[in-house]
């Protein structure tokens, strides 16, 4: 550690490669299991990474190293702690409950969901019909709808906001 703290690069590389052993030997003696323990290796590197400019060469870098393993290993078992506290593994809870939310008379698919728009459109007046199919579905812009329809750019408007306040009334929650 010393000469890495002097600007060695490979010395610090085999440091870091040779503790690897320690970090999962103290991690496993705290109870952290599994794919956990590389959690744990990962943040004690990068702790030392950031704090390798604390450590005094008067002291024993496996104590210095042993203490800021433990402490990151209690880390990641409150987290873990925390996490599975607030969840459970239960497979079949996806088939059991219902979607939080859905209605189930409401369409499953966009299939569906274009049959039941295309039918309340086609229910509109002819000039609220006009006025979606150009300014809404095929994205005119004012100008070009005004002309292919002949209809001024202000009864385009009133017209697609009279066809909307109708859809939204006639399809309520479907969609």
């Amino acid at each position: 550690m010393v000469a890495a703290q002097a600007g060695d690069g490979a010395a610090y590389n085999t440091l870091l490669r040779e503790i690897v052993p320690l970090i999962q030997r103290i991690a496993r003696r705290r109870g952290v299991e599994g794919d956990r323990v590389d959690d744990v290796v990962q943040e004690v590197l990068s702790s030392i990474h950031r704090a390798r400019h604390t450590y005094d060469p008067a002291r024993s870098f496996t104590a210095w190293t042993t203490t800021i393993s433990q402490r990151r290993a209690i880390d990641i078992l409150r987290r873990t702690s925390r996490h599975s506290s607030r969840e459970r593994h239960a497979p079949l809870a996806y088939e059991a409950y219902a979607e939080e939310g859905r209605e189930p008379d409401r369409p499953r698919d966009e299939a569906d969901r274009a049959k039941i728009l295309k039918s309340a459109i086609a229910g509109l007046a002819e000039g609220q019909r006009e006025a979606v199919e150009h300014l809404a579905i095929r994205e005119l812009s004012l100008t070009e709808a005004a002309e292919l329809t002949g209809k001024s750019k202000g009864a385009l408007k009133v017209n697609l906001h009279r066809a909307m306040k109708t859809l939204r009334a006639r399809l309520g929650g479907k969609l």
